[in-house]
């Protein structure tokens, strides 16, 4: 008789949910604040990893580079009207995540662009919304960015069911 269970042949993809910004200036925060509810509503299997990464940016490379596919959340400047909500992959992300000003941002591009060195990059996916305020010193979000929060996760659900992952939610009492 084997010791190897029938699962040992199924593959889960490694799949990293990464909320990304600056709590300390209002909408920057964003990504951030998705990834605490989400982290506060829900439950995920192994392979599913939700990380708050807040400022790290470069240091990120090490975490960012273990994933299969990553999803991150954040604020992105993209011209629209506080509150649009964007998914951008592939070719759109470096040209958006340039446009945002953001040194956390930059950092973060370099770390992602540095997982080619190392031969593994994930799959990215990026979920964010146009921010109203990121440059006012409060730890609220906007009214515009926070009406956002639940359909962003709305969003990130279905990335990850797209991903082949499971979840649930976390019983509330």
């Amino acid at each position: 008789m084997s010791d190897k269970s029938p699962y040992d042949d199924i593959y889960a993809p490694e799949i990293m949910v990464l909320g990304v910004g600056c709590i300390l200036f209002s909408d920057e925060g964003f990504g951030v604040r998705v990834i605490e509810a989400i982290q506060e509503r829900y439950e995920f299997p192994d392979n599913v990893l939700v990380v708050d990464g807040g400022v790290l940016g470069i240091n990120l490379l090490g975490v960012i580079s273990k994933p299969d596919h990553l999803i991150v959340v954040d604020a992105i400047r993209n011209k629209g009207k506080p509150g649009d909500l964007y998914r951008l992959e592939g070719e759109a992300i470096p040209e958006r995540i340039r446009a945002k000003n953001s040194l956390h941002q930059v950092d973060f591009l370099e770390a992602l662009t540095l997982c080619q060195a190392l031969d593994k990059v994930p799959e990215t996916v990026i979920l964010g919304v146009e921010p109203e305020d990121i440059e006012t010193l409060s730890i609220e979000l906007t009214a515009a960015t926070q009406s956002k929060v639940d359909p962003i996760i709305d969003k990130v659900l279905s990335e990850i069911k797209r991903l082949g992952a499971s979840y649930r939610a976390k019983n509330s009492g």
